[in-house]
């Protein structure tokens, strides 16, 4: 039922700056009433390392929410949008159109200035000027999508945030961060024994995972600029699936130091150790709700795995999932208004599932049938999770309505556990 409670065997950790090869996404569908929407190549941006307009348009595009008009490849315009032909452009059916440009400021500091306009009221509805170094034009490049998909939706872009996933590649094990486009990959531990369940701190600056590298499942925690790890739990027999308190000031974890499997609260620096739960069942797999008020878990107190909740502090637990027999990993939204988790079907099959938790109505989001590890994306919009293609590992995202699909792949490679980021300050 779980896979949060371990065992096996450990080997030594092994640190390398090896090469880390880039998340392939696919595209799989498309949200309902595209926005229209052009991207004109940035002025000066052909001298730069990386480009900014190529960048811009593939987030906003693999977003789901807007349709590419085809710009015909024109010559960059001015930044001010002098040269706009308004009414072409209302004639091809665009109602956006994004221009920029981009330039060498110093030998490592470039100047990154992009316009919004609306194409239907002929006037610039958004702008920003970024000063980032060559290693950050991507960067550069993300906020600018964000500040057009919050302009234009209402709602924060998350193309600036990080992803992490473990890959498995023969007997060797990655945790790996990337962008959130699988971009700019690299490995913050490597080990020939399994590493599982990561989970981002509140502020992004650290993550929580199991590593077996002591014989045993063990939980550190690790700061991403360093590469010493922190133990948080290891007690007597297994310690697993962490799971971040809002506050960032402490964790639940699952142990089975007093027999059987319990939730605990620990702090982030392993301190004081309070027990949360008391039954006799199993019970894994926490997360906090966003206010921090309540923490949802799973348990098989009724006899078979579904999905509780109960106050942070401890308490009495409340039922939560009742349809379906076989109901797991359960993942609160950034709102509080959903609960997502992962169910299996009458046929066996495994989809990750939406419960409005006002109306109670559920939803299964996915196409594919060996899904686990949902995890949304900041603004609630979007779910990472994995699952298993032709005999590999793979990661997806899905939009909470189900409607935008795509998939994240490494070559030759198995892809688990999949954590998205929070907002980066």
């Amino acid at each position: 039922m779980i896979r949060s409670v371990l065992a096996g065997a450990m080997a030594a950790l092994l640190w390398t700056g090896a090469a880390v090869a880039q998340l392939e996404i696919e595209i799989r569908g498309a949200g309902a009433n595209q926005l229209p929407i052009g991207v004109y190549p940035f002025a000066g941006e052909a001298g730069l390392p990386t480009a900014i307009s190529p960048v811009v348009a593939a987030d906003l595009q693999r977003s789901g929410r807007f349709r590419l008009v085809d710009t015909g490849n024109p010559s960059p315009l001015p930044v001010d949008g002098s040269g706009l032909n308004f009414a072409d452009w209302r004639t091809r059916g665009a109602d956006a159109l994004v221009v920029g440009s981009a330039g060498a400021q110093s030998a490592d500091r470039y100047q990154v200035r992009f316009r919004l306009f609306d194409v239907t009221r002929q006037e610039q509805i958004a702008g920003l000027q970024l000063d980032p170094r060559a290693a950050q034009l991507r960067t550069a490049a993300h906020r600018i999508a964000d500040e057009i998909y919050l302009k234009l939706t209402g709602d924060r872009g998350v193309f600036s945030t990080r992803i992490a996933y473990v890959v498995k590649q023969g007997r060797r094990f990655e945790l790996q961060v990337a962008d959130a486009d699988g971009f700019g990959a690299v490995p913050v531990l490597i080990s020939n024994e399994p590493i599982l369940s990561p989970v981002w701190s509140p502020d992004g600056t650290r993550l929580a995972y199991v590593s077996m590298q002591n014989k045993k499942p063990v939980v550190y925690v690790q700061r991403l600029d360093v590469t010493r790890q922190q133990v948080l739990a290891n007690f007597r027999g297994s310690n697993s699936a962490p799971a971040w308190a809002p506050d960032g000031q402490h964790l639940a974890v699952v142990l089975t130091r007093d027999g059987g499997s319990h939730l605990y609260a620990i702090n982030a620096d392993g301190s004081n150790l309070r027990r949360l739960t008391y039954s006799d069942a199993i019970e894994t797999e926490p997360a906090y709700s966003a206010d921090g008020q309540w923490i949802y878990f799973t348990s098989d107190r009724g006899g078979s795995p579904q999905i509780y909740r109960m106050p942070a502090a401890g308490g009495d637990a409340q039922r939560v999932t009742f349809e379906g027999s076989y109901n797991v990993s359960p993942r609160p939204s950034p709102d509080g208004n959903i609960l997502v988790y992962v169910a299996r079907d009458s046929g066996g099959r495994f989809h990750v599932t939406a419960l409005d938790l006002a109306s109670r109505q559920t939803q299964t989001l996915t196409d594919t049938t060996l899904d686990e590890s949902p995890s949304f994306a900041p603004n609630g919009k979007m779910l990472l999770y994995a699952t298993e293609i032709a005999g590999r590992g793979t990661l997806a995202a899905v939009s909470v309505d189900g409607r935008i699909r795509q998939r994240l792949s490494l070559q030759a490679a198995d892809v688990r556990e999949p954590a998205w980021g929070p907002f980066i300050p």
